[in-house]
């Protein structure tokens, strides 16, 4: 999943540009020669002037954007932006790895896909705020802050997709409860020995190998369009009871202020 801020769920349409890395990969690659004014400083201090603009710039933006909808983007965000916006390279990003056991078509389209996941480490964090996006795009802020250095190896440990949040249902699947976890697969290299994070609120878990029943879904995620897709892919499932009843897994694949994201559905199979 590439990163980003966050359109609300409650954010009126027409509301502005939203925050995208293709938008901020731009901003970082479009300083212009002209910017460079040679005033009798040195070519150091010339790039580190202009490596703070550039900081202040997309911290500026992103803060611009955030107010706008809902969520705050603390300074100390500065960083890993501008970090992670300098590393936006989609050839460098690993999808988490899986065994496909089946695919279900109805006249060409794709209905779902049966997979299986093997055993892995990932870095959660447990959030709850008042909307679903907001729960998602905090979280991962925390989570991009660990990415982006802030962990006991010191280093930048590169973007996993999808990010995934697990979700919660009542037990009539009428509606989603506030408690959603968060979770960043760690790269295969870091599997075996998970650099540890500075922010007591994430946790590293090792998760069991698992058989997922995965339906592809666009658009914006909040409460409405993930019950309708939990409804949606419970009528298509042959034995949706052999799957857990009441927890379910949104995987995201692209930054979630992207307007037609792609996302997926989960359904866990029962141990």
């Amino acid at each position: 999943m590439e990163t980003g801020g966050c359109r609300m769920g409650g954010a009126e349409p027409g509301a502005p540009a939203m925050i995208t890395l293709e938008d901020l990969d731009g901003m970082a690659e479009d300083s212009p020669d002209s910017a460079y004014h040679s005033n009798g400083s040195s070519l150091e201090e010339e790039a580190e002037r202009m490596e703070d603009e550039e900081q202040e710039r997309l911290l500026s933006y992103w803060q611009s954007v955030g107010r706008g909808h809902q969520v705050d983007v603390p300074r100390e965000m500065a960083e890993p932006i501008q970090q992670l916006t300098r590393n936006n390279n989609p050839q460098e990003r690993q999808t988490i790895p899986f065994t496909l056991i089946q695919r279900k078509e109805k006249l060409g389209d794709l209905l779902y896909e049966k997979r299986q996941y093997g055993k892995a480490k990932w870095a959660c964090i447990k959030m709850k705020e008042k909307q679903y996006e907001q729960s998602i795009c905090l979280g991962f802020m925390k989570l991009m802050r660990y990415i982006c250095e802030q962990n006991s190896s010191g280093l930048y440990l590169g973007i996993t997709i999808p990010i995934v949040t697990i979700v919660h249902t009542n037990e009539s699947q009428s509606e989603m409860t506030q408690s959603v976890t968060v979770a960043y697969y760690l790269p295969e290299v870091l599997q075996d020995e998970p650099p540890h994070p500075f922010d007591s609120d994430i946790i590293i878990e090792e998760w069991p190998s698992t058989i997922v029943y995965s339906r592809s879904f666009r658009g914006i995620t909040n409460e409405d369009s993930i019950m309708r897709e939990i409804n949606l892919l419970a009528e298509i499932l042959e034995s949706p009871e052999l799957c857990l009843q009441d927890t379910f897994i949104i995987a995201g694949y692209t930054n979630p202020a992207a307007a037609n994201r792609h996302n997926e559905i989960w359904f866990l199979q029962r141990p």
